[in-house]
């Protein structure tokens, strides 16, 4: 187990990981379609979108929650 202070870099490192496969996923679909090298194509555009999308995480989701704060209600 990691420790607590871990938790956002972990976070991180999964939504990215997770939505990068994903818009990958349906972009090299649209490009190629469901060819012979479509798992190949994937999966490289996958790890070099992951590689853009878990430093940017880490620096947009600071940003992202200061936004939500702003724009919700604390109040119950």
């Amino acid at each position: 187990m990691l420790p607590k202070k871990w938790a956002p870099a972990l976070f991180g490192l999964i939504l990215s990981g997770l939505m990068s496969l994903l818009v990958s996923g349906i972009s090299t679909y649209r490009v190629a379609g469901f060819s012979e090298s479509f798992a190949g194509q994937w999966i490289s555009a996958w790890l070099t979108a992951w590689l853009v999308a878990f430093p940017v995480v880490l620096v947009v989701a600071p940003l992202a929650r200061r936004a939500v704060a702003l724009l919700v209600d604390e109040r119950p």
